[in-house]
Protein backbone atom coordinates (compact mmCIF):
# COMPACT_ATOMS: atom_id res chain seq x y z
CA UNK A 1 0.00 0.00 0.00
CA UNK A 2 0.92 3.45 -1.08
CA UNK A 3 1.43 5.77 2.06
CA UNK A 4 1.16 8.88 -0.76
CA UNK A 5 -1.10 9.19 -3.46
CA UNK A 6 -1.06 11.49 -6.38
CA UNK A 7 -4.35 13.65 -6.78
CA UNK A 8 -3.61 16.12 -9.32
CA UNK A 9 -0.69 17.96 -11.38
CA UNK A 10 -1.57 21.30 -12.60
CA UNK A 11 0.96 22.86 -15.13
CA UNK A 12 0.52 27.05 -14.80
CA UNK A 13 2.40 28.00 -17.31
CA UNK A 14 1.10 25.44 -20.54
CA UNK A 15 1.52 25.70 -23.28
CA UNK A 16 4.62 27.97 -23.17
CA UNK A 17 8.05 28.93 -24.58
CA UNK A 18 10.25 25.86 -24.69
CA UNK A 19 12.64 28.12 -23.01
CA UNK A 20 10.40 28.76 -19.98
CA UNK A 21 11.10 27.23 -17.14
CA UNK A 22 8.09 24.48 -16.00
CA UNK A 23 5.89 26.07 -13.18
CA UNK A 24 2.95 23.62 -11.45
CA UNK A 25 1.62 22.35 -8.71
CA UNK A 26 1.52 18.93 -6.88
CA UNK A 27 -1.21 17.88 -4.84
CA UNK A 28 -1.08 14.79 -2.72
CA UNK A 29 -2.73 12.57 -0.36
CA UNK A 30 -0.67 11.00 2.68
CA UNK A 31 -2.21 8.95 5.06
CA UNK A 32 0.08 8.42 7.90
CA UNK A 33 2.47 11.91 8.45
CA UNK A 34 5.96 11.11 7.29
CA UNK A 35 8.76 12.16 9.30
CA UNK A 36 11.06 12.16 6.35
CA UNK A 37 11.34 14.49 3.13
CA UNK A 38 9.57 13.15 0.21
CA UNK A 39 11.82 14.30 -2.66
CA UNK A 40 10.18 15.33 -6.23
CA UNK A 41 12.56 15.14 -9.26
CA UNK A 42 11.53 16.62 -12.66
CA UNK A 43 13.56 14.50 -15.79
CA UNK A 44 13.57 15.58 -19.23
CA UNK A 45 13.73 12.71 -21.63
CA UNK A 46 14.50 13.43 -25.57
CA UNK A 47 15.79 9.98 -26.31
CA UNK A 48 13.93 7.34 -24.91
CA UNK A 49 17.13 4.61 -26.58
CA UNK A 50 19.33 6.72 -24.49
CA UNK A 51 19.28 7.43 -20.88
CA UNK A 52 22.39 9.14 -21.06
CA UNK A 53 20.84 12.02 -22.30
CA UNK A 54 18.01 11.98 -19.95
CA UNK A 55 18.10 15.73 -17.87
CA UNK A 56 17.15 16.05 -14.52
CA UNK A 57 15.68 19.63 -14.67
CA UNK A 58 14.85 19.84 -11.14
CA UNK A 59 14.29 18.55 -7.72
CA UNK A 60 12.66 19.70 -4.37
CA UNK A 61 12.50 18.14 -0.72
CA UNK A 62 8.96 18.39 0.95
CA UNK A 63 8.33 17.69 4.44
CA UNK A 64 7.88 16.29 7.29
CA UNK A 65 4.78 15.32 5.58
CA UNK A 66 1.24 15.99 7.36
CA UNK A 67 -1.45 13.31 7.30
CA UNK A 68 -4.39 15.05 4.82
CA UNK A 69 -4.00 16.46 1.44
CA UNK A 70 -1.18 18.05 0.79
CA UNK A 71 0.13 20.94 -2.44
CA UNK A 72 3.13 22.43 -3.56
CA UNK A 73 4.33 24.64 -6.38
CA UNK A 74 7.13 23.47 -7.75
CA UNK A 75 9.40 25.62 -10.51
CA UNK A 76 11.89 23.39 -13.31
CA UNK A 77 14.55 24.91 -15.38
CA UNK A 78 13.94 24.37 -19.06
CA UNK A 79 16.39 21.88 -20.81
CA UNK A 80 19.48 22.39 -21.65
CA UNK A 81 19.67 23.22 -25.69
CA UNK A 82 23.11 21.80 -25.90
CA UNK A 83 22.36 18.32 -23.98
CA UNK A 84 19.84 17.75 -26.93
CA UNK A 85 20.16 15.69 -29.80
CA UNK A 86 19.80 18.15 -32.99
CA UNK A 87 17.13 15.38 -34.50
CA UNK A 88 15.48 15.09 -31.07
CA UNK A 89 14.61 18.73 -30.35
CA UNK A 90 11.59 19.21 -32.67
CA UNK A 91 7.99 16.95 -32.05
CA UNK A 92 7.34 14.96 -29.18
CA UNK A 93 9.59 14.11 -26.08
CA UNK A 94 8.74 12.77 -22.25
CA UNK A 95 8.60 14.91 -19.63
CA UNK A 96 8.57 12.60 -16.38
CA UNK A 97 7.60 13.72 -12.26
CA UNK A 98 9.05 11.26 -10.04
CA UNK A 99 8.42 10.80 -6.32
CA UNK A 100 10.73 9.25 -3.64
CA UNK A 101 10.95 8.68 -0.05
CA UNK A 102 14.38 7.95 1.40
CA UNK A 103 15.26 7.18 -1.55
CA UNK A 104 12.66 4.97 -2.80
CA UNK A 105 10.86 5.60 -5.86
CA UNK A 106 7.31 5.08 -5.29
CA UNK A 107 5.49 6.96 -7.89
CA UNK A 108 6.16 8.35 -11.64
CA UNK A 109 4.22 10.46 -13.75
CA UNK A 110 4.96 10.55 -17.15
CA UNK A 111 3.97 13.43 -19.83
CA UNK A 112 4.38 13.83 -23.41
CA UNK A 113 5.59 17.32 -24.57
CA UNK A 114 5.14 18.31 -27.95
CA UNK A 115 7.83 20.84 -29.47
CA UNK A 116 7.59 22.63 -32.55
CA UNK A 117 8.45 26.14 -34.28
CA UNK A 118 5.95 29.13 -32.73
CA UNK A 119 4.91 30.49 -36.45
CA UNK A 120 3.66 28.61 -39.30
CA UNK A 121 6.07 29.51 -41.81
CA UNK A 122 8.74 28.07 -39.56
CA UNK A 123 7.26 24.85 -38.68
CA UNK A 124 6.54 23.93 -42.65
CA UNK A 125 10.02 24.84 -43.90
CA UNK A 126 12.89 24.84 -40.36
CA UNK A 127 15.94 26.17 -40.62
CA UNK A 128 19.02 24.32 -40.56
CA UNK A 129 19.96 25.30 -37.35
CA UNK A 130 17.64 24.91 -34.44
CA UNK A 131 16.10 29.08 -33.28
CA UNK A 132 15.30 27.86 -29.57
CA UNK A 133 13.84 30.94 -29.23
CA UNK A 134 11.19 30.43 -31.49
CA UNK A 135 10.23 26.82 -29.73
CA UNK A 136 7.18 26.69 -28.36
CA UNK A 137 6.36 23.01 -26.33
CA UNK A 138 3.05 22.24 -25.30
CA UNK A 139 2.52 19.36 -22.65
CA UNK A 140 -0.34 16.16 -22.70
CA UNK A 141 -2.90 16.57 -20.02
CA UNK A 142 -3.14 12.74 -20.31
CA UNK A 143 -0.18 11.35 -18.27
CA UNK A 144 0.68 7.68 -17.38
CA UNK A 145 1.09 7.08 -13.81
CA UNK A 146 3.11 4.18 -12.57
CA UNK A 147 3.02 3.50 -9.09
CA UNK A 148 6.19 1.66 -6.95
CA UNK A 149 5.73 -0.73 -4.03
CA UNK A 150 8.32 0.62 -1.67
CA UNK A 151 8.90 -0.55 2.21
CA UNK A 152 7.55 2.95 4.31
CA UNK A 153 8.74 3.16 7.65
CA UNK A 154 5.29 4.09 8.89
CA UNK A 155 1.90 2.36 9.57
CA UNK A 156 -1.43 4.18 8.62
CA UNK A 157 -3.30 4.78 11.88
CA UNK A 158 -6.33 2.88 10.87
CA UNK A 159 -4.06 -0.62 10.26
CA UNK A 160 -2.20 -0.02 13.50
CA UNK A 161 -4.46 -2.29 15.42
CA UNK A 162 -5.60 -4.73 12.50
CA UNK A 163 -4.68 -8.52 12.89
CA UNK A 164 -5.52 -9.46 9.98
CA UNK A 165 -3.61 -8.44 6.59
CA UNK A 166 -5.81 -6.17 5.40
CA UNK A 167 -5.25 -4.66 1.08
CA UNK A 168 -6.02 -0.97 0.09
CA UNK A 169 -7.95 -0.40 -2.59
CA UNK A 170 -5.95 1.01 -5.71
CA UNK A 171 -7.27 4.49 -6.10
CA UNK A 172 -9.21 5.25 -9.33
CA UNK A 173 -9.25 7.34 -11.96
CA UNK A 174 -11.93 9.42 -10.08
CA UNK A 175 -9.36 9.67 -7.00
CA UNK A 176 -7.17 11.94 -10.00
CA UNK A 177 -8.32 15.28 -11.48
CA UNK A 178 -9.89 14.88 -14.97
CA UNK A 179 -6.88 16.13 -16.08
CA UNK A 180 -5.10 12.67 -15.27
CA UNK A 181 -5.32 10.07 -17.49
CA UNK A 182 -4.29 6.59 -18.03
CA UNK A 183 -2.98 4.99 -14.70
CA UNK A 184 -0.88 1.70 -14.32
CA UNK A 185 0.14 -0.08 -10.93
CA UNK A 186 3.76 -1.90 -10.85
CA UNK A 187 4.69 -4.04 -7.97
CA UNK A 188 8.59 -3.99 -8.70
CA UNK A 189 10.80 -1.69 -7.94
CA UNK A 190 11.67 0.60 -10.75
CA UNK A 191 14.64 -0.87 -13.14
CA UNK A 192 16.32 2.84 -13.98
CA UNK A 193 14.30 3.13 -17.43
CA UNK A 194 13.40 6.78 -17.44
CA UNK A 195 10.70 6.01 -20.25
CA UNK A 196 7.01 6.14 -20.17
Amino acid sequence: MSLVTIRNVEFLNNPARFLDPYHFRVTFECVAPLPDDLEWRLLYVSCPDDEDLDQELDDCLVGPVPMGVNSFEFEGSPPSPDAIPKEDVLGVAALILTGSYKDQEFVRVGYYQNTEYDNEEMRENPPKQIVFEKLARDISSKPRVTRFQIKWDVTPPQQAHAGAATSAAVPSANDLDVTMGEESTEAAKPNGSSGL
